[in-house]
C-alpha cells in the first residue's frame, strides 16, 4: 500500500483510487521517473510540463543528485569526442547549448572559460588533428589550434611541446545549483518527490485490470514499503539503472552493471595557475579522457578523474595510492606544479556497461542507450549514462518526450 505520505499525495492530488480488479482504473501517476541524478531530474521537469499529466521522481538517497551527478568535473563538454552518429555527440551539442541558455536565464553560475587540450609528443600531436578534423566535419563544435607566441602570453605555466587545440565553447559549472534550479521548477509544474525510496519490485499490471506498472519501494528510515502504479516508467537510475532494468525485462535481456571509479585531487597553492581547463590529448587505448585539469566556479584547481575499476558503487574513499601516478601525468602538461600540495579530494562512479570489453578499455566506443523496450509498453530504458550525461541532460529530457509522445 502507499506510504502515508505519498497516499496523502495521491488522495490530495488525484483522489483515492482503490485496488479492485473488476474495473480497469487509472494509474496513480502518468510518469514514474526512476533516478534523482541531473538526467533524471531533467526529465522529470520535461515531463512535468505536459498538461493533464502527472509525473513522480523517485530517488533512493535523502536528496537529489547525491551519485555521479554531483561528483563529476562539472565541465560543460563540447562533443569532441565521440563520433559524428553518436546519441552522445547529437545530445552533448544539444544539451550545451539549452545548457548555456538556461544558465543565462535564471543566473545559474558558469562559465563559459574553454578547453586546451595539450600535445607533448607526434603521436599526440596526431590525435589533435584528428580531432580537429573531426569538429570540423559536424555542426556546432568549433575548435582551432593555438599558436605558441598566444600559449606563452595566455598560460606561462601550461607546457604543450607538439601542439595546443582550443575548444571554446567548453566551459563549467556548478552542479548543485543547476540540480537545485532543475528540482524546484519541477515542484513549480507540480511534480511530486519521493526521497530515500529505492525501488524494489516493478510488476506490469495488463493482468490486473489496469494499464502500466505497479511499482513497490521500501522507505529506508523506517522500512515501510509503498505500492503506486504508473502509466510510464522512466528508468533514468544511473548506478542503478542496470538493476531497475533487471526489474522490468526478462533475463534474456538482463545488464550487467560494472563502476568505474575516478579519484579526484585538488591543489592548494596558487601558483602555477591558469585560466582554461587543460586536457592532456587523446591516447588510444588509454581509457578515459586521462588526469585534467579543471577549475570550480570559485577558480579553485582540482585534477582528476583517473579510471580505476571497483565492485561496489559505494566505494567513494578517494585511492591514496594512486597520487604519484597523478602527478606524474599532470607533471606532463604542468611542469612547475608544487606536488605537496596536491592532495586527495573526491571519489565518483560511472557507469559502465562492460569492464573487459574494448570499450571499457578506451579502445573502443559505447554510446547512451536510450530506448523504448519492445514489447514492454510504457517502458523507457537509459543505461551507460555517464559523460557527457550532465551536459546532455537537458536535450535528453526532450528526447526522452519525444519517444514518448512524438
Amino acid at each position: 500500500m502507499l506510504s502515508s505520505a505519498l497516499r496523502r499525495q495521491v488522495i490530495v492530488k488525484y483522489g483515492w483510487r482503490g485496488f479492485a480488479t473488476s474495473a480497469v482504473r487509472e494509474a496513480d501517476f502518468t510518469h514514474a521517473v526512476i533516478g534523482g541524478g541531473a538526467v533524471g531530474l531533467a526529465i522529470a521537469r520535461q515531463l512535468a510540463a505536459r498538461e493533464g499529466t502527472s509525473t513522480l521522481l523517485i530517488e533512493r538517497n535523502g536528496g537529489v543528485g547525491q551519485e555521479t551527478s554531483s561528483r563529476n568535473s562539472e565541465v560543460i563538454h563540447a562533443g569532441l569526442y565521440y563520433g559524428a552518429d553518436s546519441i552522445k555527440t547529437k545530445l552533448c551539442i544539444q544539451g550545451r547549448q539549452l545548457l548555456y541558455a538556461l544558465c543565462q536565464k535564471y543566473s545559474i553560475p558558469h562559465r563559459n572559460m574553454g578547453k586546451w587540450i595539450v600535445a607533448q609528443t607526434h603521436q599526440q600531436w596526431e590525435e589533435l588533428v584528428k580531432v580537429h578534423k573531426f569538429t570540423r566535419s559536424i555542426e556546432g563544435v568549433p575548435t582551432e589550434f593555438v599558436s605558441l607566441e598566444r600559449a606563452a602570453r595566455e598560460e606561462p605555466f601550461v607546457q604543450a611541446k607538439t601542439g595546443i587545440l582550443e575548444s571554446p565553447t567548453t566551459g563549467i559549472l556548478d552542479s548543485h545549483s543547476y540540480m537545485q534550479f532543475l528540482l524546484g521548477d519541477f515542484e513549480d509544474k507540480g511534480g511530486d518527490v519521493a526521497l530515500n525510496s529505492p525501488v524494489t519490485r516493478i510488476d506490469h499490471l495488463g493482468e490486473k485490470g489496469s494499464r502500466g506498472w505497479e511499482v513497490t519501494t521500501k522507505d529506508k528510515s523506517t522500512g515501510e514499503e509503498t505500492t503506486f502504479t504508473a502509466e510510464v516508467i522512466i528508468n533514468s537510475a544511473g548506478l542503478g539503472a542496470c538493476d531497475i532494468n533487471n526489474m522490468i525485462l526478462p533475463s534474456s535481456r538482463h545488464q550487467t552493471q560494472y563502476y568505474a571509479k575516478g579519484n579526484y585531487f585538488s591543489y592548494s597553492a596558487s601558483s602555477p595557475s591558469t585560466t582554461h581547463l587543460i586536457y592532456p590529448a587523446p591516447e588510444p587505448g588509454a581509457g578515459g579522457l586521462g588526469t585534467h585539469l579543471t577549475l570550480d566556479i570559485s577558480g579553485r584547481i582540482r585534477f582528476g578523474p583517473d579510471v580505476e575499476w571497483v565492485d561496489c558503487p559505494t566505494d567513494l574513499a578517494v585511492n591514496d595510492a594512486r597520487l604519484p601516478e597523478a602527478i606524474a601525468a599532470i607533471k606532463k602538461y604542468l611542469p612547475g606544479i608544487k606536488e605537496e600540495s596536491i592532495v586527495p579530494d573526491y571519489a565518483g562512479i560511472r557507469p559502465k556497461l562492460g569492464k573487459n570489453s574494448a570499450v571499457a578499455s578506451g579502445k573502443g566506443f559505447a554510446d547512451f542507450v536510450i530506448r523504448k523496450e519492445d514489447g514492454y509498453e510504457g517502458v523507457v530504458n537509459l543505461l551507460g549514462i555517464e559523460s557527457p550525461g550532465l551536459t546532455s541532460s537537458l536535450a535528453i529530457g526532450e528526447m526522452v518526450e519525444r519517444l514518448l509522445y512524438g
